[in-house]
């Protein structure tokens, strides 16, 4: 009886099993078809966490047919680009992170002095490539495109992203699809895409810092696809940019906000603290204790602070109100933006070597800190700003760099003579000139 059961059952699975062969599922039918037409995405998704749960092409592909970038594909209704709102339905903790970053405000630049650059000297299309490509960009709808995307603004996976369901940033800069591998999101590759170059070279910074020396002989130690990464104990050899910004440590969960360890704004032409600069300060040197002691990580940050004190007060300060004062005084020659070169040069000052100089000292980088940050921050301010300022034959601007270079202890040595630069190096006078920035705030 049983042996009579048994063929009863096998009969009808094998009928269940052909016709699910005739007609197959709308997520088999993707998965085929995919595996020929694109093996590489297959592949990719095969291998990945989210296969190995089930989660296929339309659990985050799939759309309502009201949504604007909404399109039919062989039967199904779906939306080519997944945004933070759609992760979120999983993973909502994180998408709510990285909502609240500064990653997601990163599109912003569309308004910034950046993007008129790109914009208005070069033209549209490297603003495409060269700026919305890392920040991102406003997707735009093309209701004659085959996917509804503008090839304007289509391909574009910048982490500030605007989305047309209204959400902000992109979660595959970082978990690169379609492997959405975490392993991958820790390296520092991962960020060098966009966190390079001249005006943020953090890429180049933590390459020729100890940090990076010792992650890059030691890659096999880094335990990168474990479940857990808790540094201090899944692993010890060296941090990587996801460890100090967003890794979780002993005292401190993973987060996706950036920004939740970082005390200083290094952007713009003066640094700033960040609302509750304290706290997260301390967040980031928590992370450091894991492999520093505290008069260590205490040293570093005390030196940092005052580098970054000390570029404020003495070039960025009163490089900005130069510019301040010629701009009030109408002297520029040309009316439009950068189209008059001592703008140019007072931009490179604060918005490159300054942040190299800045970033440099943040990350213990001293290359970047000196000769290709404060060297140059120095050289521009000294031989370009100031004298293009002189040319305009003013007598307010002169007063002003004649103060600056006269009456300021930090910059008479430009008109000072001296037989000995050791002797002046290491005179009282000097080092009390800049005791000041090495105190506590």
């Amino acid at each position: 009886m049983h042996r009579a059961l048994t063929t009863v059952v096998m009969t009808l699975l094998v009928s269940a099993v052909a016709v699910a062969a005739e007609e197959p599922t709308v997520e088999g039918a993707c998965m085929a078809c995919h595996k020929e037409q694109s093996p590489g995405l297959y592949q990719q998704w095969l291998g990945s966490e989210h296969s190995r749960h089930d989660v296929t092409c339309l659990s985050c592909h799939q759309a309502d047919k009201g949504e604007v970038d909404a399109f039919d594909h062989h039967g199904a209704s779906i939306a080519t680009l997944v945004t933070p709102k759609d992760c979120a339905l999983c993973h909502d903790k994180e998408a709510e992170e990285v909502g609240s970053s500064y990653h997601a405000t990163a599109g912003q630049i569309l308004d910034s002095a950046d993007a008129y650059l790109a914009h208005v000297t070069a033209g549209d299309p490297v603003a495409a490539i060269g700026c919305e490509s890392c920040h991102g960009t406003k997707v735009q709808i093309d209701p004659s495109s085959p996917n509804k995307l503008a090839r304007r603004s289509w391909p574009n996976s910048g982490i500030g992203r605007i989305n047309p369901d209204g959400s902000l940033g992109s979660c595959n800069p970082c978990h690169t699809r379609h492997g959405f591998s975490k392993a991958q999101a820790r390296q520092p590759e991962a960020c060098s895409k966009c966190h390079l170059g001249p005006d943020h070279p953090q890429k180049e910074v933590y390459e020729e810092s100890k940090h990076g020396n010792t992650y890059f002989t030691n890659v096999e130690a880094m335990n990168l696809g474990s479940d857990s990464w808790v540094v201090g104990v899944d692993y010890s050899a060296a941090p990587t940019c996801a460890t100090c910004h967003i890794s979780a440590t002993k005292g401190q969960p993973a987060t996706h906000d950036v920004g939740r360890r970082i005390a200083w704004t290094l952007r713009p032409p003066i640094s700033e603290h960040k609302a509750d600069w304290q706290v997260k300060r301390a967040n980031m040197q928590e992370v450091c204790s894991a492999c520093h002691t505290r008069s260590f990580t205490d040293g570093h940050f005390f030196q940092f602070d005052a580098t970054v004190r000390l570029y404020n007060e003495k070039f960025a300060k009163p490089a900005t109100e130069l510019m301040k004062l010629v701009r009030d005084r109408k002297l520029l020659a040309n009316p439009a933006s950068f189209s008059n070169q001592i703008e140019w040069t007072y931009w490179e000052v604060w918005h490159h070597e300054g942040r190299r100089a800045r970033h440099g000292a943040a990350m213990m980088g001293p290359d970047y800190t000196w000769w290709h940050g404060f060297y140059e921050v120095a050289q521009h301010f000294y031989f370009k700003l100031l004298p293009e300022a002189r040319e305009f034959n003013d007598p307010e601007v002169n007063a002003f760099v004649d103060r600056l270079l006269e009456s300021d202890p930090m910059h008479r040595w430009v008109r000072e003579q001296t037989a000995d630069l050791t002797r002046q190096i290491r005179s009282g006078d000097m080092q009390q000139i800049y005791s000041r920035f090495f105190t506590e705030e």
